[in-house]
């Protein structure tokens, strides 16, 4: 049985401040929920800040980015061993890394080997952009990123895959459950040809791209999504809580 998991990406958005108040308003509510796991992703700048108001909690904590290589002359960049006493998990992949960095799935793979050789828990993005969508390459794109980014590491066990077509982030146009639960279950049978059927079985496997309060319960409800990864509501304490909610009560069923 796969733990249900719903992480909030916060982007580049709040002060350290606003971080800590923000975590602080939804710990309680977060942790009276029982069977999900929750993570909330801070810039780089509020992991202190929140892994102190988070301190004890049920709540893990996530960066948003890191490089593959350990230390260096590497101006701006974040390690994982900077990372590994802030936060449990890492995004890595992510297409707004992709599309305004130049992140090629190489890359990733490599930040992929650095994260799980320090210890991290990665989220591993793939995802289609409009023009792919639109061409009916969203398989072929998938398996891909998933291709290149994955062989050759070390199983890592605490792996989780977001599908989060880029055509869906921040445009207010989600997927349909069955669209999403269909790529998902593709992306659950290219984990198993990497990896190992076992692997695959116990790989979380979220969707993200314009996820709310209004559509969780279409997602939460196939079989197999496990979760969410959550852009702009999980910066609303009332939308991400909602979204944590009812993803448990979906789950129960």
């Amino acid at each position: 049985m796969r733990t249900p998991f719903i992480a909030g990406n916060w982007k580049m958005n709040t002060t350290v401040g606003e971080a800590v108040t923000l975590v602080t308003e939804m710990r309680p509510r977060l942790e009276a929920i029982k069977g999900v796991e929750t993570a909330v992703c801070p810039p780089f700048v509020s992991l202190p800040g929140v892994r102190d108001a988070l301190r004890g909690s049920s709540i893990n904590i996530g960066a948003q980015n890191m490089y593959y290589e350990p230390k260096g002359a590497f101006t701006g960049e974040v390690s994982g061993a900077m990372l590994k006493d802030l936060c449990q998990y890492v995004i890595l992949g992510h297409s707004e890394r992709r599309q305004f960095f130049g992140e090629t799935s190489e890359i990733v793979g490599r930040k992929l080997q650095a994260a799980v050789r320090a210890g991290l828990k990665p989220i591993f993005c793939v995802g289609e952009v409009a023009a792919e969508y639109e061409a009916g390459a969203t398989r072929e794109v998938v398996t891909r990123q998933l291709m290149t980014a994955l062989p050759g590491i070390d199983i890592p066990h605490h792996l989780v895959i977001a599908y989060e077509p880029v055509w869906a982030i921040g445009t207010g146009k989600a997927a349909t459950g069955e669209q999403a639960d269909g790529v998902i279950s593709l992306i659950r049978q290219t984990v198993e040809r990497i990896f190992s059927k076992d692997f695959a079985a116990q790989t979380r496997i979220l969707y993200g791209g314009s996820v709310t309060a209004e559509n969780i319960a279409e997602f939460a409800g196939q079989e197999d999504i496990d979760g969410a990864l959550v852009g702009g509501a999980s910066l609303k304490p009332d939308q991400f809580v909602s979204i944590v909610e009812q993803t448990a009560k979906a789950k129960r069923k």
